[in-house]
C-alpha cells in the first residue's frame, strides 16, 4: 500500500518496486482518476480494474480499501501539482504562474470528484494542502515581485477564486478556460 504524504514538498505516492507492479499501480490510478471524474465516488472498483487491464485482486492488493484508492488518487494529484511548479519555474514570472494555474484546474476537477470521500481533518489532507501552497505560492510571489500580479491579492485569494470558477457548470472546457482567463486577467498587475 502507498505511503501517506509527508509535510511540504515531500508529498508523494510510493509506487511498487517491480516494473510490472508499478505499471499496474499507475494504470489503476489513471483508471480510477477517470472513473471518479465520470461517476464520482460510487465508481465501480471492478470497472476501474478492468479499465486498468488488471484483475480485482490486483486492485485490492494495491488499495485494500476504497478509501485507500481515494487518498492515493488525491495525493498523486497534489504530487503532480507540485511537480508542475518545478516544471514551470524557469518561465517568466506571470507565464509560470499562469501555467501552474492551468494544472491547478485539473487538480480541482479531481478533488471535486472525490471531495465527499476526503477527510479534511486528516494529516494527509493537511500535508497535501501545505505541499500545494509551498509549490504554488512562490510562483505567485515572484509574479507580484515582477509587478505582473496585483500586490493587494494573496495566493489564497486567487486559489479560492479559481476554485469557485471551476465549480460552476460550463457549456464546454473552452468556455471554462475563457472565463478562467478573464478572472486571471483581473489578478494581473497593471
Amino acid at each position: 500500500m502507498p505511503d501517506k504524504p509527508s509535510p511540504g514538498r515531500g508529498v508523494a505516492v510510493s509506487r511498487p518496486q517491480r516494473a510490472d507492479a508499478r505499471r499496474n499501480f499507475d494504470a489503476l490510478l489513471a483508471a480510477a482518476r477517470q472513473a471518479f471524474a465520470e461517476h464520482g465516488t460510487n465508481a465501480s472498483l471492478e470497472d476501474i480494474a478492468r479499465k486498468a487491464g488488471v484483475g480485482i485482486g490486483t486492485l485490492y492488493r494495491n488499495f485494500p480499501s476504497r478509501q485507500d484508492l481515494f487518498d492515493t488518487v488525491y495525493v498523486e494529484e497534489v504530487a503532480e501539482l507540485c511537480r508542475a511548479a518545478q516544471d514551470v519555474a524557469d518561465l517568466p514570472p506571470w507565464k509560470a504562474f499562469e501555467a501552474w494555474m492551468d494544472r491547478f484546474v485539473g487538480y480541482v476537477a479531481t478533488k471535486r470528484a472525490i471531495s465527499e470521500a476526503l477527510n479534511r481533518e486528516s494529516e494527509m489532507f493537511r500535508d497535501c494542502r501545505i505541499a500545494m501552497y509551498e509549490a504554488g505560492e512562490p510562483l505567485f510571489t515572484r509574479a507580484q515581485a515582477a509587478g505582473e500580479a496585483r500586490d493587494d491579492a494573496t495566493f489564497d485569494d486567487v486559489l479560492r477564486m479559481v476554485t469557485g470558477i471551476i465549480a460552476t457548470g460550463y457549456v464546454d472546457a473552452e468556455q471554462r478556460d475563457r472565463v478562467l482567463r478573464f478572472a486571471l486577467d483581473g489578478v494581473r498587475g497593471r
